[in-house]
């Protein structure tokens, strides 16, 4: 266990979110892709936000994530084992994220899972990502082969367009009562649904990525109503995830987020980038989600997001839409 990554060795916060040994690890990476990171560096210099006038996590300056698009955002010199890109709709077109190490983004999805959901073996995994697997580069892809791999049941795999058989896959696990994750992209997951009402009793079903231009776009509590009424669900799980990121939050219920010890996330004031905020005890906080991530050791841990979001004073957030004029991809199409 010695040799696991130092962001795997941030304790849980002890009221989920505020931790001394976090904004320790994060100021001092913060330094290191102040000096290490050329895009980073520049970025945080023009702002007058340099390593020696930040002592406080929320002064951390974030990166725009639209940045991941035009600019190499590494820390340091290497060739990447991989590089990750994003379904992009804009013309410019998707982010790029270079990996120094696959093992960093192995290591943070199999624990961020297990934290949420257990031993991977325990489970037979179902995949329905068509978009993603129509393209090359999809960290999700990535994530969800390995995944599948440490579940091992035969039953599991990538089902593309074929509900049918899906759905006999899913009646064949129910039967056996066996503990069964549907992971789905949204619109994939609504086309299934409508054709193929079912029961179901052993299945968790996850929904990631959004509509993809393929159907009209509602909120998420528009789309967890109609994928419990039409698979007899009591909850709708999610992922947040992106391409920009190697951390991954999971909402088991009503559409909050909870995020792994090693990521954070904070809002921003729509009309003031850097004033940026943590919980608040007792309020709800609106705004633009900033996320630090700790395994983005080699690329950049503070990111400016383009989703809205509401962070609870626990530190749990749900992502509520967009901001107005950005890129519509990935996880978090759903706006209201």
């Amino acid at each position: 266990m010695n040799n696991r990554p130092d962001f795997l060795r941030v304790p849980p916060p002890p009221d989920g979110f505020n931790s001394s040994a976090f904004e320790a690890a994060a100021l001092d990476l913060f330094r290191h892709q102040c000096r290490d990171n050329p895009v980073y560096g520049r970025f945080a210099g023009l702002l007058g936000r340099e390593a020696a006038a930040v002592e406080r996590l929320t002064d951390i300056p974030f990166l725009p994530i639209g940045l991941f698009k035009t600019e190499r955002v590494v820390t340091g010199a290497f060739t990447p084992e991989a590089e990750f890109r994003s379904s992009g709709t804009t013309a410019g077109g998707g982010s790029r994220h270079f990996i120094k190490l696959l093992s960093d983004y192995r290591e943070s999805f199999s624990e961020a899972f297990r934290l949420g959901y257990g031993d991977p073996a325990a489970w037979c995994i179902l995949a329905l990502l068509p978009s993603y697997l129509e393209r090359s580069g999809s960290s999700l892809v990535f994530m969800t082969e390995e995944l599948l791999r440490m579940s091992g049941h035969p039953s599991g795999g990538f089902f593309l367009h074929d509900h049918e058989r899906l759905h006999l896959r899913l009646q064949q696990m129910e039967g056996q009562g066996q503990q069964t994750l549907l992971l789905g992209v949204t619109y994939a997951l609504l086309d299934f649904a409508e054709t193929h009402a079912m029961q179901l009793r052993h299945t968790v079903v996850m929904e990631t990525g959004g509509m993809k231009g393929r159907r009209r776009e509602v909120t998420r509590e528009e789309v967890h109503e109609i994928l419990r009424g039409r698979l007899g669900l009591g909850q709708v799980h999610s992922e947040y995830g992106m391409t920009e990121l190697l951390s991954q939050a999971y909402a088991r219920r009503d559409g909050r987020f909870r995020a792994p010890p090693w990521m954070r996330v904070l809002v921003r004031a729509e009309d003031d980038p850097l004033s940026v905020t943590g919980p608040v005890p007792g309020r709800v906080v609106t705004g633009p989600i900033n996320v630090i991530d700790l395994a983005n050791r080699y690329s950049c841990a503070f990111i400016a997001t383009d989703d809205l979001g509401r962070l609870h004073p626990d530190g749990t957030f749900e992502v509520v839409g967009r901001i107005d004029n950005s890129d519509i991809r990935g996880c978090s199409l759903l706006g209201v």
